[in-house]
């Protein structure tokens, strides 16, 4: 069975940094996208940032210039650098891979805290 794991979260003060990092036990075939993704108290989970196969990026506008995804495609590992962190950055950030047949193994998140 698949499971993903995030790593990295934690208290931090606004301006500061931290990084994230998911990895994948088990064996998770023909892996497309990876992705982070977040929720805060009473919102919905929301997009962060995310990269294919091939190395492309996405990222929520709010986070552009702060937060960097890359992935480790021979360690099936995810990593997201978050820099200049706002208290509104404050949230549960969970990684998510996706198969080229659109499924999607979740992990269980990391809890991220930036206090102002």
């Amino acid at each position: 069975q698949v499971q993903l794991a995030e790593s990295g979260g934690g208290l931090v003060q606004a301006g500061g940094s931290l990084r994230l990092s998911c990895a994948a036990s088990g064996s998770i075939l023909n892996i497309n996208d990876m992705g982070w993704y977040r929720q805060a108290p009473g919102n919905q989970r929301d997009l962060v940032a995310s990269i294919n196969s091939g190395g492309r990026t996405n990222y929520a506008d709010s986070v552009k210039g702060r937060f960097t995804i890359s992935r480790d495609n021979a360690k099936n590992t995810v990593s997201l650098q978050m820099n200049s962190l706002k208290p509104e950055d404050t949230a549960v950030y969970y990684c998510r891979y996706s198969d080229y047949n659109i499924r999607h193994y979740w992990g269980k998140g990391t809890l991220v805290t930036v206090s102002s």
